[in-house]
């Protein structure tokens, strides 16, 4: 099961984006185009975690947003898509504020239990 993450883009708005008088039922600021050369590290097998505005209309506690941890497995200029534990999560690249490689998963030890 997918989930697809989007937003209309509009000339000058950036994720985060925001009037002091901000409907906060609106959803998210417009996006913005990808970002030649930023986060060259988000290909294809890479484990990562990456943080991204979402609608805050459809968000259950209103949150504008929301990180996805998973291994990439498909991605292109405009979007990538991470397997989470939950799921595939389809991201918009000019809706991701914040991206970094993270390390695979401590294995857990054999043995006894206490």
């Amino acid at each position: 099961m997918a989930q697809e993450h989007s937003a209309d883009p509009a000339a000058g708005a950036t994720p985060g984006d925001a009037p002091d008088t901000a409907d906060p039922s609106a959803p998210p600021a417009p996006a913005r185009g990808p970002r030649p050369g930023w986060a060259p590290f988000l290909r294809v097998g890479t484990r990562v975690v990456v943080r991204y505005a979402i609608d805050r209309s459809a968000s259950p506690h209103g949150e504008g947003m929301t990180d996805a941890l998973g291994v990439i497995e498909d991605a292109d200029e405009d979007t990538l898509t991470i397997a989470t534990k939950r799921g595939s999560d389809r991201v918009v690249r000019g809706l991701v504020t914040a991206a970094r490689p993270v390390p695979d998963p401590p294995r857990r030890r054999g043995g006894a239990a206490r």
